[in-house]
């Protein structure tokens, strides 16, 4: 299917305004504060035929809807998400921890999505009651996305490349085959809107001509999936060097993922899009 590119960025914005809005009413709420406790091997592959072009061997690692389901990870920055992949589920789950210091709480924030439905489901800890002061439940939330700001922006199963490696791969004018299933290249993220939506925290011109050929670092293991992708984004204008990488691992390991159900589900309250929409 076509890889749609926006979740991972929604959810990373999602949570700045959620972690804002939780620590504003913390604080006028005068909450009192405890102290809380929050709760990928990479193999080797022969190296490809001189004949075989590394760049195609590099994007044919890329996961596909054959692929069993699998983890993965991306950091961007601070940033860090994870999640699971169930591509004969058309499922994915993606979740995000963010630490507030004042007042000092934890937010993880996951979503679930099968298809064009989506769920969430919120866990705060480090304030006593503050679940119930933001009318939150801890079940999961069945959302409707017709009641969020923008509903084209709503978090979808979009894939099995959550970390956009394709994108990336394909601006590369050259692939080099490094034997030991590592692969290396450079990006070039001025082509066109996917790439750019694939490092959407980068200022890219701000970098100006060095945005064309932006190194990475691509791993295969011995299962011939792709394991790993680092992007080393270079410092420009306000923006320090920072590093995008992508992990996807536990192939044909990690859980199925089905629907909520039961007591595990209720429609998302008010205050859940409240806190989605800002």
């Amino acid at each position: 299917m076509t890889q749609r590119i926006g979740t991972a960025a929604t959810i990373r914005r999602v949570a700045g305004i959620a972690t804002a809005v939780l620590a504003a009413t913390a604080l006028s709420a005068g909450c009192g504060i405890i102290n809380g406790t929050s709760a990928n091997g990479t193999g080797s592959t022969p190296a490809a035929s001189p004949s075989v072009d590394p760049k195609a061997v590099l994007l044919a690692a890329v996961p596909n809807e054959d692929d069993p389901g699998f983890r993965f990870s991306t950091v961007d920055g601070t940033d860090k998400l994870v999640g699971v992949v169930d591509p004969a589920a058309h499922a994915m789950e993606l979740g995000l921890t963010q630490k507030n210091e004042d007042p000092k709480f934890t937010m993880n924030m996951t979503f679930r999505m099968i298809d064009d439905q989506s769920w969430l489901r919120v866990k705060l800890e480090g304030i006593a009651g503050l679940h119930e002061m933001m009318k939150l439940p801890k079940r999961w939330m069945a959302l409707d996305r017709a009641k969020l700001d923008d509903p084209t922006d709503a978090p979808v199963y979009e894939g099995t490349d959550p970390g956009n490696t394709a994108a990336i791969i394909r601006t590369a004018d050259t692939v080099e085959d490094k034997g030991d299933g590592t692969y290396a290249g450079s990006a070039d993220l001025t082509r066109g809107q996917d790439v750019a939506n694939a490092v959407d925290g980068v200022d890219i011109a701000a970098l100006g001509e060095a945005a064309k050929k932006v190194p990475f670092t691509a791993v295969v293991g011995a299962d011939g999936n792709l394991t790993s992708l680092t992007l080393d984004i270079p410092a420009g204008g306000k923006q320090k060097a920072t590093k995008l990488v992508v992990r996807y691992y536990d192939f044909g390991k990690a859980p199925k993922l089905s629907a909520p159900t039961g007591d595990q589900v209720q429609k998302a309250p008010a205050s859940a899009y409240e806190l989605l929409n800002g």
